[in-house]
Formats: C-alpha cells, sequence, structure tokens
C-alpha cells in the first residue's frame, strides 16, 4: 500500500493531512481528542511500518485492528 492511498483511506476516521516535510505526511484528528500521525509518503510501505500506523490508529479509536482493517478495506 503506498502511503498516499493511506492517507486517503484515514479520512474515514477523521485524519486530515495537516503537513508533508520531505517524504512524510502528518496527519491529525480531532476525533475522540486530538492524534497525530505520520505516514510515509513511499510507493510501497514496509509491512511493519504500516502495523504499526494502524494499531495506533485502532488505539486512539478504541477498536481492534481488525476493525480498522476492515473500514479501510484492506
Amino acid at each position: 500500500m503506498s502511503g498516499a492511498k493511506l492517507a486517503g483511506g484515514l479520512r474515514a476516521f477523521g485524519y486530515e493531512r495537516m503537513r508533508q516535510s520531505g517524504s512524510h505526511i502528518r496527519l491529525t484528528t480531532e476525533i475522540g481528542g486530538t492524534h497525530h500521525i505520520t505516514v510515509p509518503n513511499h510507493a510501497a510501505i514496509k509491512p511493519g511500518t504500516l502495523t504499526g500506523i494502524l494499531k495506533a490508529v485502532a488505539a486512539h479509536h478504541h477498536l481492534s485492528l481488525d476493525d480498522v482493517l476492515r473500514r479501510l478495506a484492506l
């Protein structure tokens, strides 16, 4: 999965692009309190990095990793 595709998919959780510095995109949501994540804007995100990002999203929104994957249709 590319970083741009992940950043777009995370809109379903209220994340919006705040800034981009080099090849990293900073996303923020105000749903459930302020939460920031950084997504590498690479053609393919490494599996471990992708899992870490999705786990952080799941924890912030009090969801399971499977719930996040379903909402992202992955």
